[in-house]
């Protein structure tokens, strides 16, 4: 089953895509608002088969193949949402509340009205030796963002270790770094 959201209420929908095939357009209607629109199948499928045949085809299909996680974080649960692990990937991850437009990397499922759609960010990259460092810094935001109860700075970058307790708004997350980070 694959399930997606609804573009104006946001509610989940489900639908089984063995059904259907790659190109195939779906015209959807909310069950709870209404509201009608349509998906395309992609091609998703086929990377797969991709990956099984011969390695020079496969080298070929390199910028489409989903990034690697480099490690999560644990929102923890409050009385504005639940508890969420979110995957990090390499490069900068933008950390804020899930909100429908809102393009960001890692949305936080909350209606903590003291986050911002875009409140931090963590870069994941690999230093000279070749090992990850995960770097916070606030968007900047209008509520900040505190690391281990220190305030950052508008300007301030703030290198993450395993188990940082990092708040924003009034949401809390703990960072959990990938196996081959910099100790």
């Amino acid at each position: 089953m694959k399930r997606l959201r609804c573009p104006k209420c946001d509610e989940w929908l489900a639908f089984d895509e063995t059904k259907y095939s790659v190109g195939q357009s779906l015209v959807f209607v909310c069950e709870h608002c209404g509201k009608q629109f349509t998906i395309k199948i992609t091609a998703k499928k086929k990377k797969t088969n991709a990956s099984q045949s011969t390695s020079a085809s496969s080298s070929s299909n390199t910028d489409e193949q989903e990034p690697i996680q480099r490690g999560s974080i644990s929102v923890i649960e409050n009385v504005f949402g639940f508890h969420q692990e979110l995957p990090l990937f390499e490069g900068e991850n933008v950390i804020g509340r899930r909100c429908v437009g809102t393009v960001i990397n890692v949305p936080i499922e909350s209606s903590d009205m003291s986050m911002d759609r875009r409140h931090c960010m963590i870069t994941i990259k690999r230093n000279k030796k070749g090992v990850l460092t995960y770097t916070l810094r606030d968007a900047p935001s209008v509520t900040g963002t505190f690391i281990q109860n220190d305030l950052l700075e508008d300007k301030d970058r703030r290198r993450l270790a395993d188990g940082d307790i990092v708040t924003i708004g009034a949401t809390t997350f703990i960072v959990n770094l990938d196996k081959d980070t910099e100790a």
